[in-house]
């Protein structure tokens, strides 16, 4: 019996010890990892140099709680800095008396006061995520009267939260808790707490959270938040994982490998080389001043740290961060189906194409006054990237009915801010890709203005395709315009018409018969001559016209930008209203341009064997002989001619690409974007119809492919 009492007692013991020595090795962790971030003693020097007596700071209203107001922040932002200054031995401040009573200070008048802001987010996760920070950091060096009084404020942050919504929120919102317990070594509620973070890592497609395609949905409106919420999300579990390794707290392995499934095939695969962002996935967080052109390699370096699975990948994106990698190596082509986000890789360019359908709406609401031009951010949105920073804040002088890719109405002012969010009128919107190449299709009619324009882009190594065939419009008085890029202005412009090739004076320009024009190191080519507007000069705006914030910078900004546009006139496509019944006097207006991403301009001449088979508003259609592929937007079940005596019909509306060698085809990737459709039949000249059996549930809309 005492034998075996004394092994019950040398196990509790045992799990004790151990229970402690777990937690003291995350605290430690936990720690460290804090104070990764680079500090800036600037910024200290500052805010010692203006801190008043009282512990508050003169550039603070502290009056102003509001959703739009609360430049507290400040206040938050100056202590988190402090704190990294003085426990960071590479600060000229590190372990200084004089900051430590300053902190101590500032900590002081904040608790004395409780400031509490009409915006939830300011009170359950910025405050309390500052001062546990704060807290673990400086725990011996805070007054313990102090720390006791910041635990109220701290506990805001709690699971039970109504706002610690399912999956981004939650995380983040447990992620303050599971801190506040390791600072206090409150080991069940930290083992509690790390099991409602770890519950969250699942694809939740159709809800909050991850979806199949490794996208991100905050909301239930299902607009892509995947670099906004999703982030901090991913960023969040990755610290964990890391963390609680090799402790009795570690994530499992089928965890740990979908955390980094979405790292690598969600988060990074909607960013620039997975280092920079991506401007097509923003939302209103595009209207606030950019600080950090590449994003961190901790996350990463969290996942390598708590899994060897994808190792090589993972380190790719760390090098490519760190400035040790010059360009990436992975070339690719993703269509996120459950956001109709569409991204396009190679060493040399980044593309992306942003949509909606009546599946999704088309974008965020302008919460809290920010995002407040981002009507038509989404209507076909394809933005290009070289270097990572052709639109480096660019936004206070933007034009917001000019967005690359789009097909706008110009009017006189843009809809109210209530008139942001829509719902899509159209199901037929999607993209076939087989994981390399890619043809994207969208059946575009804007729900603002109730234009009409059937828009795809055809994707291959060295460049892209962009056809718009069925343009039409309403208004009498606005005219309608296609804009092929808007972005900062670096270096000369070159446009080549029937007078050659011209550099452009400053200033705005309407230049017939354009063969192409060359900015920046992208050419833009018209297969065919046509009318071109192009402005290249000087914009400027403020930062407070687009972001209403009482933090957002008030100072005129100048920045010289770069616009080439297709202006389709108004109602072009003849005077009969084609939305009433009866005789319709129309007309198949459409346009066509191919972008050059990486070039020179001696090389826009050659013939890269790209031809346009078709731009109709029943078939859009694209060969490119050296590569051997052909790429297909039915709008309806037809037929179209691909070559010598060769054809290709589809028996509904699809989306299809074939990979063809002496003559036949001997591949086939296709896709249902109005995802209506379970097989697909194929009819090709010279050999056998092909039956297409289609992704199903909540894969709809995704690709297929089959090797004949």
């Amino acid at each position: 019996m005492k034998r075996i009492l004394g092994l019950i007692l040398f196990v509790v013991i045992s799990v004790q010890v151990c229970g402690q020595t777990d937690m003291q090795v995350i605290k430690k962790r936990l720690v460290k990892e804090l104070l990764k971030v680079e500090v800036d003693d600037s910024v200290v020097t500052q805010a010692m140099a203006t801190l008043k007596e009282d512990g508050s700071w003169p550039n603070v209203d502290y009056s102003d709680l509001s959703l739009v107001g609360y430049e507290h922040a400040i206040h938050i932002a100056n202590l988190e800095a402090m704190a990294m200054s003085f426990s960071n031995k590479e600060s000229k401040f590190y372990r200084s008396k004089r900051l430590k009573a300053d902190i101590n200070k500032a900590l002081a008048f904040w608790c004395a006061h409780n400031f509490i802001s009409d915006n939830w987010w300011h009170n359950i996760v910025l405050t309390p995520r500052t001062f546990v920070k704060i807290a673990l950091i400086m725990e011996k060096d805070i007054d313990p009267e102090l720390l006791e009084k910041l635990q109220p404020m701290i506990r805001r942050a709690r699971k039970e939260e109504p706002w610690a919504r399912q999956s981004a929120d939650r995380v983040k919102i447990c992620s303050i808790e599971a801190q506040n317990y390791v600072l206090r070594g409150e080991e069940e509620k930290f083992a509690e707490i790390i099991k409602v973070i770890v519950d969250q890592i699942n694809i939740m497609t159709g809800y909050r959270g991850m979806q199949c395609d490794f996208s991100f949905h905050h909301r239930v409106h299902r607009v892509n938040n995947t670099i906004s919420y999703g982030l901090g999300y991913g960023e969040n579990c990755a610290l964990w994982a890391a963390c609680v390794v090799g402790t009795k707290y570690a994530f499992s392995e089928e965890k740990t490998r979908l955390l980094v499934d979405y790292f690598l095939d969600g988060l990074c695969k909607q960013m620039v080389y997975g280092m920079y962002d991506e401007k097509g996935v923003a939302n209103r967080d595009i209207t606030r001043p950019e600080t950090d052109l590449i994003y961190s390699f901790i996350p990463m370096e969290n996942l390598l740290h708590a899994t060897d699975y994808r190792c090589t990948e993972i380190q790719e994106i760390i090098d490519l961060r760190r400035g040790k990698t010059d360009k990436p190596t992975l070339s690719f082509c993703k269509f996120f189906w459950q956001s109709e986000h569409f991204v396009f890789q190679r060493p040399d360019f980044y593309s992306s194409i942003r949509m909606y359908s009546t599946r999704n709406r088309n974008m965020e609401l302008a919460h809290n006054s920010e995002g407040i031009f981002n009507h038509h951010k989404s209507d076909g949105a394809n933005h290009l990237a070289v270097r990572g920073d052709e639109y480096l804040n660019i936004w206070p002088v933007y034009d917001w009915q000019k967005i690359p890719g789009t097909t706008v109405l110009q009017k006189n002012n843009l809809p109210s801010v209530q008139e942001i969010q829509k719902d899509g009128l159209t199901d037929f919107v999607g993209a076939t890709t087989d994981g390399l190449y890619g043809v994207v299709a969208f059946d575009f009619i804007s729900p603002h203005d109730n234009i009409h324009a059937k828009k795809s882009w055809f994707f291959f190594d060295e460049e892209y395709v962009c056809l718009g065939a069925g343009i039409a419009s309403n208004h009498f008085r606005c005219p309608l315009v296609t804009t092929l890029n808007q972005s900062l202005l670096r270096g000369d412009v070159i446009v080549s018409n029937t007078d050659g090739g011209v550099k452009m004076a400053t200033g705005e320009h309407v230049i017939d018969q354009a063969n192409w024009v060359y900015h920046d190191g992208t050419g833009y080519l018209f297969p065919q001559p046509v009318k071109i507007n192009l402005s290249n000069q000087t914009g400027s705006g403020r930062w407070s016209d687009i972001n209403l914030q009482s933090l957002s910078p008030k100072e005129l900004v100048y920045k010289d930008v770069f616009k080439l546009w297709i202006d389709h006139g108004v109602r072009p496509q003849g005077v009969s209203l084609w939305l009433y019944p009866g005789p319709m006097d129309t007309r198949e207006v459409t346009y066509q341009y191919m972008v050059v991403p990486h070039t020179s301009p001696g090389q826009l001449n050659r013939d890269r064997g790209i031809e346009i088979l078709s731009n109709t508003s029943m078939v859009q259609c694209v060969r490119h002989a050296p590569l051997g592929i052909v790429q297909v937007v039915f709008y309806e079940a037809g037929s179209v001619a691909i070559g010598d005596d060769q054809w290709v019909s589809l028996d509904s509306p699809g989306v299809v690409m074939l990979k063809i060698k002496e003559g036949r085809v001997f591949q086939i990737s296709a896709s249902d974007p109005s995802r209506k459709m379970s097989r697909f039949h194929l009819g090709l000249s010279g050999q056998d119809a092909v039956t297409i059996n289609l992704p199903r549930g909540e894969f709809s809309g995704s690709s297929v492919t089959i090797n004949l």
